[in-house]
């Protein structure tokens, strides 16, 4: 049974606000700006591509307002695939250097608590007037991406359009339509375009890691509980085209020598050696010829071992960040997790980044100068999305140790079932199943992996610290 916190007593978030100083409103001018530009969608029309009659359908988390991206997915005559996909413009209501702007790069990236999200840009233009919201004709940069009957881009054309997309989906929605046969035809050829570019990033080496992911839910009466987020096969296809028109946006700024990146350097030979101690310490088979990505997408994440070696794979996978060049070649061009030169540009909402790399793969594809504007942001950006990613990464973690907090607060002396994740001397990173919690373990003679019984000991909700003992 959900262990459930009810909020009452102070359950809320308003102290973490505080604590990381997020904004609880937008400035005066930049609302007074915002109510400016957002106008009647025709306005937008000059210069661009009219693809209102394209059914394109939006799959997002449930509620959602801040919908950025909409899909079409096509089977060609050739056997390949043609992928359309609208993303907003969001430089279409962003004057260069006004307020909007100057407010977006203070904050960097939308921010998402439990209570109530921290926007990028005011909700006027991020859940109205910008966002791809069915039957709204909108204002959207449409990736078009060709492929042959294997997944592989042949031909990619950007361009400003027009778009007015017909559903509104979430992904339980989608992965139940696929079950039942009941696909919307928009998205029909999406799991068989979703398998071939999944199995072409193991090809190129992406990492995967299928460590459960934990999500905090209001329980519909005032209460919050913990629960793992379903990883559905809608997820995985749905961001593999994100990913295909990200890596086509970085080939593009990579041909111009123009651009922002996200990249990750490759791991360091001895942590790949270190990985494969821990494969046969947890006794799993590696081959020598097989990769670590290969190694990983042939792993049941339903045991326990499994997970022990994705939380020790984390370890190749450190040193993200973004890299800008302007007629010079990058010191990093790829991304190790994915495999490949990579770029932001599917997530103008709620990213910063998004608009600048986007304005950069527009122009250089129509043979027109990158704007001044964005040319003089490009060195900024990777320190401001960087910080930006680590406010959001130490938010998430200060929700998430927040209501655990809460939640185990009154179970002190339990005794609950866990599962080792990495192991030490007089300590162990474990996952609770029931209610999902990530902590630290006190105790001798941890196994390399397994489910071991814990204890809690303690549980400070001011300083939202647990801690548990090996029972």
């Amino acid at each position: 049974m959900a262990l459930v916190v009810r909020a009452s007593g102070g359950s809320d978030f308003a102290s973490l606000r505080a604590e990381f100083e997020l904004p609880e409103s937008f400035p005066a001018e930049v609302l007074a700006e915002a109510g400016a530009v957002a106008g009647d969608p025709a306005e937008f029309a000059g210069g661009r591509e009219d693809a209102t009659d394209l059914p394109f359908v939006t799959i997002d988390p449930p509620g959602a307002k801040d919908l950025d991206q909409a899909v079409l997915v096509e089977r060609r005559r050739n056997g390949g695939f043609r992928v359309r996909y609208a993303i907003a413009d969001l430089a279409a209501f962003v004057p260069p250097g006004g307020p909007i702007d100057r407010e977006a790069r203070r904050r960097g990236q939308t921010l998402y608590l439990p209570d109530g999200n921290v926007p990028l840009h005011p909700p006027e233009l991020s859940e109205d007037a910008a966002s791809l919201l069915p039957g709204r004709i909108r204002p959207a940069v449409l990736w078009t991406i060709d492929t042959d009957s294997g997944g592989e881009p042949t031909a990619v054309d950007v361009r400003r359009a027009l778009v007015r997309s017909v559903e509104r989906f979430d992904y339980e929605t989608v992965q139940a339509g696929l079950a039942s046969g009941e696909e919307h035809p928009s998205i029909a050829a999406l799991p068989e375009l979703g398998r071939l570019r999944r199995g072409l990033a193991v090809e190129r080496g992406a990492v995967e890691l299928q460590l459960p992911e934990q999500e905090i839910v209001g329980d519909g009466d005032g209460g919050w509980l913990l629960a793992q987020r379903p990883r559905t096969d809608v997820d995985a296809w749905n961001a593999e085209i994100s990913l295909l028109t990200g890596m086509s946006a970085a080939a593009i700024m990579l041909r111009a020598g123009i651009g922002v990146l996200r990249t990750l350097p490759d791991a360091d030979p001895g942590a790949v050696d270190w990985l494969r101690r821990s494969a046969s310490a947890l006794g799993i088979e590696w081959p020598g010829e097989t990769s670590v990505a290969e190694l990983l997408a042939g792993l049941d994440p339903e045991r326990p071992e499994s997970l022990a070696l994705y939380a020790g794979t984390t370890r190749l996978l450190r040193g993200a960040g973004y890299t800008a060049f302007d007629g010079n070649d990058p010191e990093i061009a790829t991304h190790a997790g994915i495999g490949a030169p990579y770029a932001h540009v599917t997530a103008p909402i709620r990213r910063l980044v998004d608009r600048f790399a986007t304005e950069v793969c527009l122009a250089v594809t129509h043979d027109r100068p990158v704007p001044e504007w964005v040319r003089a942001a490009l060195a900024e950006l990777p320190d401001l999305m960087n910080a930006s990613d680590n406010r959001a990464a130490r938010v998430e973690r200060a929700c998430l140790d927040q209501v655990e907090a809460w939640i185990l607060a009154e179970h002190v002396g339990r005794t609950f079932d866990a599962v080792v994740l990495r192991a030490e001397e007089n300590r162990a990173e474990i996952l609770i199943e029931d209610p999902p919690v990530l902590g630290r373990c006190t105790g001798t003679g941890f196994p390399d992996s397994g489910r071991i019984p814990v204890r809690l000991t303690s549980v400070d909700p001011v300083a939202r610290k647990i801690s548990f003992e090996r029972a």
